[in-house]
């Protein structure tokens, strides 16, 4: 989780899931900063990937991997805890 103050509600993107999107919860998303934080995290570790995060929905989508095991382990390495299972 960050530690920045204080939290913003505000989104870094709204994440509509589509038909190719897989997504997932993170509860510990608190802010706008997380959702940068976790997005950059994905889109760095698996490149070609698009992704939309929403702090206040806590739900994160991915296009352009179904990697799901690699995203998870994406987001834990920024410091986060990634849901255990896909939404939809």
């Amino acid at each position: 989780m960050c530690s920045c103050q204080p939290h913003s509600t505000s989104t870094a993107e709204t994440a509509v899931p589509s038909s190719d999107a897989l997504a997932f919860q993170v509860e510990d998303m608190t802010c706008g900063h997380c959702a940068g934080t976790i997005k950059t995290a994905i889109e760095t570790k698996l490149p070609g990937t698009s992704v939309t995060a929403d702090p206040g929905s806590k739900q994160v989508s991915v296009r352009g991997s179904s990697d799901f095991a690699a995203i998870q382990s994406a987001v834990i390495a920024a410091g986060y805890t990634p849901g255990p299972g896909r939404i939809g």
